[in-house]
């Protein structure tokens, strides 16, 4: 095995895990009961979580519905293309052999953690969002 194939393992990996996820989805209705578990979060407290609708979500984007996936989960639709952008840098960072030489800025870290806070939140008020719950 050469070094180069070594090297993209983990996003070569990534990525067959992610486009299996994302088949078994666009094949197996997650609206259909029966076929996935509840969120454990909304059975226990009958709140959404800020993944509630994801597996929806996906569903929808796998069959090319922006729409219905917006709906569903607005955070993931909006998520999804950075998270594609990120995959993209490490496949070339890894091809090219270039180690990692920072990590992210805590303050990226907060952010990120005050927006899925916010939106879960949110979600769970209707008055302010209704169009944030799945």
């Amino acid at each position: 095995m050469t070094l180069t194939v070594r090297r993209v393992a983990g996003p070569v990996a990534v990525a067959a895990t992610a486009a299996l996820g994302t088949l078994l989805l666009a094949v197996v209705d997650p609206n259909q009961p029966g076929h996935y578990p509840l969120c454990p979060f909304y059975a226990l407290t009958g709140m959404y979580c800020p993944g509630c609708g994801s597996l929806r979500a996906v569903h929808d984007l796998a069959h090319l519905d922006l729409s219905g996936a917006w709906g569903m989960n607005p955070l993931l639709v909006v998520t999804v293309p950075f998270l594609l952008v990120t995959w993209v840098l490490w496949m070339r960072r890894q091809w090219r052999g270039v180690p990692r030489t920072s990590m992210a800025h805590p303050a990226w870290l907060w952010a990120l953690a005050a927006l899925v806070i916010t939106f879960w939140v949110l979600r769970n008020i209707p008055a302010l969002a209704p169009w944030l719950a799945p």
